[in-house]
């Protein structure tokens, strides 16, 4: 590869990685079947089904940058966590909100870590081909509309039910008052939160374990091309009950010590000989990425907050179709 890497190419999947990560379009989808469709040296040289395919190293180089980028953005609520994460450890208990993100964030990551140390070289030697990535950006665009019209008749359904339906709902726990919810024993005094996104964090934090262990579990999907981590994890969280943003806001999370644990895991490559003449296109793409990753993420995050994921959806429904059709056709 240390031929065959041109900057262009370095600069467009850099860009498209740090975009497409976080947009629920499927960023290892874009970045197999966009080579795919330009063809020639594109094709040829950015195969990420090749066998021990430095192209793998690169696009999983570029995730130690996106990863940044996202911590960069959430740096304050990662001091949060991290320093609940401490404490919780340190004294043994589980009081606050903060704790109970951060151990709800550390086991809920432990499924897809499993997951992708046993099954992405199969996957990916399988699967990473642009017809059946093609395939599956469908199936992620249909799976996107599927869960936002669930989640919009459940919402018509509360809405006609009347108040007489909060009955059947588990009780709200205030959060500017005692609860016993975080730490299941006595009452716990839990301070007003004092910003929109620890208002959201509490919110998340009172998901039940199992429920975000599912939501966590659902970035194993993402190791199929074409099927998207951050619509897989939004799509639970609103099954899950929360919002929007909330849904977001939790995944853009969970992502973020995955996206830098395989980057980690694969940036030595680039120092062998996988690297090799290429370490100043890494260098590019890897900015790009970061500096798209950052954009994206802010903009999602208030994209979020009034919308959904259906014009997502729309996309990879139509991008899917039209690739598998000038793949076959």
């Amino acid at each position: 590869m240390s031929a065959h890497l041109s900057w262009l190419e370095a600069a467009v999947i850099g860009a498209l990685q740090g975009v497409a990560e976080l947009f629920p379009v499927s960023s290892l989808g874009h970045s197999i079947l966009l080579p795919a469709v330009i063809g020639g040296s594109w094709a040829r040289d950015l195969d990420v089904s090749a066998p021990d395919s430095p192209y793998l190293a690169f696009i999983v180089g570029l995730h130690v940058a996106t990863a940044l980028a996202m911590i960069v953005y959430f740096w304050r609520d990662w001091v949060r966590i991290v320093r609940g994460l401490g404490t919780s450890i340190r004294d043994r208990r589980v009081e606050t909100a903060d704790q109970r993100l951060a151990w709800l964030l550390v086991i809920a990551t432990i499924p897809v870590g499993i997951a992708g140390l046993v099954l992405d070289h199969v996957f990916r030697t399988l699967l990473a081909k642009p017809v059946p990535t093609a395939i599956f950006l469908v199936i992620n665009g249909v799976l996107l509309i599927a869960v936002e019209g669930l989640t919009r008749r459940r919402a018509a359904a509360g809405a006609h039910a009347g108040p007489d339906a909060d009955a059947l709902e588990a009780p709200t726990v205030r959060l500017d008052a005692p609860t016993e919810v975080l730490s299941g024993g006595a009452g716990v005094g839990v301070a007003p939160p004092r910003s929109a996104e620890e208002e959201s964090d509490a919110r998340v934090a009172k998901l039940p374990l199992l429920t975000a262990v599912l939501i966590g579990a659902a970035q194993i999907l993402a190791l199929l091309p074409g099927i998207s981590r951050s619509g897989a994890t939004i799509g639970a969280g609103l099954l899950a009950k929360l919002s929007h943003e909330d849904a977001a806001r939790f995944a853009f999370l969970l992502a973020t010590p995955v996206i830098l644990a395989a980057g980690v895991l694969k940036v030595g490559d680039l120092a062998g000989p996988a690297g090799d003449g290429i370490r100043g296109q890494v260098l590019l793409g890897s900015v790009l990425s970061g500096v798209g990753a950052y954009l994206s993420v802010r903009f999602l995050t208030r994209y979020f907050e009034h919308r959904s994921m259906r014009p997502f959806g729309v996309y990879c429904i139509v991008a899917g179709a039209a690739c598998l059709a000038w793949f076959t056709l």
